[in-house]
């Protein structure tokens, strides 16, 4: 009987041994993948949903995904090569090739195709309309950023002059917008989910806009690598871009609350009926690219809202700053 025990606890730690050696292995079979993101957000929920599912592990990928907090940051990083992959707005690869780097940024695909921000007031407002913002304080974030210059360019659209018909305040950061307002600055602020949510369940704000409806389709948030990057790891670009259009397709086939549930981790304190509220918002206004392709028209567009806000007075070529072979090839063979 003492015999037999000892055999089975000998087997039982064999076992053991022999699942953490397969572990291990499978682990180091991964090729580590760093990626730098612009900002934490919902908006980004097709990214998340492809590591939580397990997508990037099917191509054998590991990401070590960190906050870049900023595009001028992430794009830094990039450049550097303290991170392989920027994950920011496709306006950095111009700002780049227009400097005359030769080893510039180039996107290789796309996650968005709408401004993933919402006006927020400080009441509740569902008869908004812009010519509501005349005369007063509002809040837009850097003049440089893709976030300003979006709002922007609906101010426009909406028979509105920034300078002229409201006080603008675009000295604050990004990521200190919902501070000063909740601090008393500003009748009106543009932010990102998961921000805008928490507001209005504290009621300290209230969605009365989405700047993405307005401003329609346009090359947004995307991945982007230096030119050299690309060059040598072709292999890992191709297998990236596979596992961000399988979060692409999951999340079009997927419940709002099956969303919710898949990237709750990367949003802990949040609670699940806030989350799938968040959720709603970005699905039901077609934010996230149905593929990862960057169209021409959406970069002269995303151009066309850069130049109108006076940032650049040259225009970079799409056929340069955009590649669009990984993702079509993606496309091609994933169904």
């Amino acid at each position: 009987m003492l015999k037999k025990s000892k055999f089975i606890i000998l087997a039982v730690l064999l076992l053991a041994l022999i699942t953490v050696f397969v572990s291990g292995c499978r682990e180091e079979g991964l090729t580590k993948v760093k990626v730098s993101e612009v900002t934490h957000s919902i908006f980004y929920a097709p990214q998340y949903a492809a590591i939580s599912q397990g997508f990037f592990e099917e191509e054998g990928l590991e990401v070590e995904l960190t906050l870049g907090d900023g595009n001028d940051k992430v794009m830094t990083g990039v450049l550097s090569g303290q991170v392989d992959i920027g994950f920011s707005g496709s306006e950095s690869t111009v700002y780049v090739y227009n400097e005359g780097r030769d080893d510039y940024a180039i996107t290789f695909a796309q996650l968005t195709q709408k401004d993933g921000s919402f006006l927020v007031g400080r009441e509740p407002d569902p008869d908004f309309t812009f010519d509501k913002l005349k005369g007063k304080d509002v809040i837009g974030g850097h003049k440089s950023g893709m976030l300003a210059m979006t709002f922007d360019w609906v101010l426009k659209k909406n028979g509105i002059d920034a300078e002229k018909d409201l006080n603008m305040d675009n000295s604050i950061h990004f990521s200190a917008m919902a501070g000063a307002f909740q601090g008393g600055q500003g009748d009106y602020v543009t932010l990102f989910e998961p921000v805008a949510t928490a507001m209005e369940k504290e009621g300290t704000g209230y969605v009365v806009a989405s700047i993405g409806n307005e401003s329609g389709i346009v090359a947004y948030t995307a991945y982007n690598a230096r030119k050299s990057f690309i060059e040598e790891n072709p292999e890992i670009i191709q297998k990236f871009t596979n596992a961000i259009y399988k979060g692409q397709l999951w999340v079009e086939k997927s419940s709002y609350e099956e969303i919710a549930k898949a990237i709750h981790e990367f949003f802990p304190e949040m609670e699940i009926e806030d989350l799938i509220k968040a959720v709603k918002r970005y699905k039901d206004q077609d934010s996230w690219s149905k593929t990862p392709v960057m169209t021409k028209e959406s970069f002269e567009t995303m151009q066309d809202i850069v130049e109108s806000a006076g940032v650049i007075d040259k225009r970079g070529p799409y056929d340069k700053l955009v590649n669009i072979e990984f993702a079509e090839k993606a496309v091609e063979q994933i169904k």
